[in-house]
């Protein structure tokens, strides 16, 4: 189990770090914060500083509600939205597809859309399953993949991985209660 990594107390050394360096001693390797920072990792392919940003957000967030009464997922989302993942109404094409942009630009990659989503005809014949379908097959072309997840409301969310990491990533979704699949199955 790779926990975050313990920072240097000595260049910030509030109490609140220092509790929060001691917490991470406590957690258990089966618990579902410890499969929330592997999911983090995941997504944050070679970005271990964002990943740990994130997993103190989720803590922080997790503080603040009943554990029993929220889905992780719902919580994660939050604190990767626009980082590291996306949530994006179901009928705002153009927002889905400037979240996969932006992810995309984090490891210097361009999604070739099969024409210009910057012209208003573009999106006349698109629909947010066909988008996905597009930035899967790009994005795989590069090693990686872009996942959707479904989500109570009328939205699409997602997130992208090195192409290598599906079966852990599939099995993390699995353990978090994340009804996850392919962005090229996105109906």
């Amino acid at each position: 189990m790779r926990l975050p990594p313990a920072r240097d107390l000595s260049m910030n050394p509030s109490d609140d770090d220092y509790d929060a360096e001691r917490e991470f001693d406590d957690v258990d390797e089966d618990s579902v914060e410890a499969k929330v920072w592997q999911l983090l990792l995941l997504i944050n392919p070679g970005d271990e500083e964002t990943a740990l940003l994130q997993f103190n957000d989720y803590r922080e967030a997790m503080a603040d509600v009943d554990a029993d009464e929220v889905e992780p997922i719902e919580v994660i989302g939050r604190v990767i939205d626009w980082r590291s993942g996306f949530i994006v109404d179901a009928h705002d094409l153009r927002s889905l597809v400037q979240a996969v942009n932006e992810l995309s630009s984090r490891w210097n990659l361009s999604v070739d859309w099969n024409g210009d989503p910057d012209d208003d005809e573009f999106f006349d014949d698109m629909d947010a399953a066909e988008l996905f379908s597009i930035a899967y097959d790009r994005l795989a072309e590069f090693g990686y993949t872009l996942w959707a997840w479904e989500t109570d409301g009328d939205t699409y969310a997602g997130w992208m991985t090195l192409t290598r990491d599906g079966e852990p990533l599939r099995e993390l979704a699995t353990a978090l209660g994340i009804n996850l699949r392919l962005g090229s199955e996105v109906s």
